[in-house]
């Protein structure tokens, strides 16, 4: 009979690829955070992780039967690629599972943002059915708006299509040449240029150092008064502080974030009680489909400890 690699998981993948990769090998769940988890790493040959798991030099010391790890989701953050291939670890992830579910996260954080809605629970009279009509009103349609995206990578590239379709004009920076038949209309522009004339202005940067805040005070104040700025990101991209007094002097000004630095947020958060400040728990990729979609590395997880060629190996962190 032959030998069944050991197998850890330290975060949630779903059941039915779960299932599968319990056919494949001796599976052990244990998370990032138990004090068994350096105990279950020492004898694991692959490392499945999601978001929190930090893959760096330190967890690798300890890990020296690991042959692979595998990324559930397309970001690498947390996986320090060098230190892996140092080691002969091959590393493998899911480069477009959640692209999808964060574009459609971003369009609906901008519907809600745009369009006021009343809900009616029970029947009313004439009277509030009017005033309700009367009070509930957009001002601001997505056709009369431009959309800047910061980062022209898969999701941003998808984005570009949607808004483009729903009738946005579309400006984008990124630090790469975009060849034109892959940039779905949008146009390019410098960075300054890009944050100047956005009414909205969505982020999608990848996880590198040089990006950490990124968006802090001198590209937040060339922000139109009341634009909406969009995160789904990297926490660490926006300068927290720079943001928040941004916000208080701009009463007109919308931030709307998916991601933070930390998470979960901090009580000492400048962000916290800022009425045009809408934080949200890292929701952007949280679809059934998308988690189901990134719990699918497994199959490259097998495919690299049978000695198979990997599909999607990590090169960087590009999403």
């Amino acid at each position: 009979m032959p030998r069944r690699p050991r197998i850890l998981i330290s975060e949630h993948l779903s059941e039915p690829a779960c299932i599968w990769l319990e056919t494949k090998g001796m599976v052990v769940h244990c998370s990032h955070d138990d004090p068994d988890f350096e105990n279950q790493l020492v004898r694991a040959e692959a490392l499945v992780v999601r978001t929190y798991t930090i893959v760096d030099e330190s967890l690798l010391a300890k890990a020296g039967a690991l042959k692979v790890v595998g990324r559930a989701g397309a970001g690498l953050d947390n996986i320090d690629l060098n230190a892996c291939r140092a080691r002969g670890i091959e590393v493998v992830y899911r480069p477009d599972a959640n692209t999808q579910a964060v574009v459609e996260y971003v369009i609906t954080l901008l519907g809600d943002a745009l369009r006021p809605k009343a809900v009616l629970s029970s029947a009313v009279d004439r009277e509030v059915w009017t005033t309700l009509r009367a009070e509930t009103v957009g001002r601001r349609q997505m056709n009369e708006l431009t959309l800047g995206i910061l980062g022209l990578g898969r999701i941003g590239k998808r984005l570009a299509q949607v808004a483009g379709a729903i009738g946005f004009e579309v400006l984008y920076h990124d630090l790469l040449e975009i060849p034109p038949q892959d940039r779905f209309g949008a146009k390019p522009v410098a960075l300054d240029v890009l944050f100047e004339h956005s009414d909205v202005l969505s982020l999608h940067v990848d996880g590198r150092a040089e990006n950490r805040h990124l968006a802090g005070k001198p590209l937040l104040e060339r922000m139109k008064r009341d634009a909406i700025l969009i995160n789904t990101s990297r926490g660490f991209v926006v300068d927290n502080i720079a943001l928040a007094q941004m916000l208080s002097e701009r009463p007109e000004m919308l931030a709307l974030l998916d991601v933070h630095d930390p998470e979960p947020i901090g009580e000492d958060s400048p962000l916290l009680g800022l009425s045009n400040a809408r934080l949200y728990p890292h929701l952007a990729s949280r679809t059934l489909w998308a988690m189901g979609e990134m719990s699918w590395v497994v199959r490259d997880v097998v495919a690299v400890l049978e000695g198979r060629k990997a599909e999607f190996i990590a090169t960087a962190g590009r999403d």
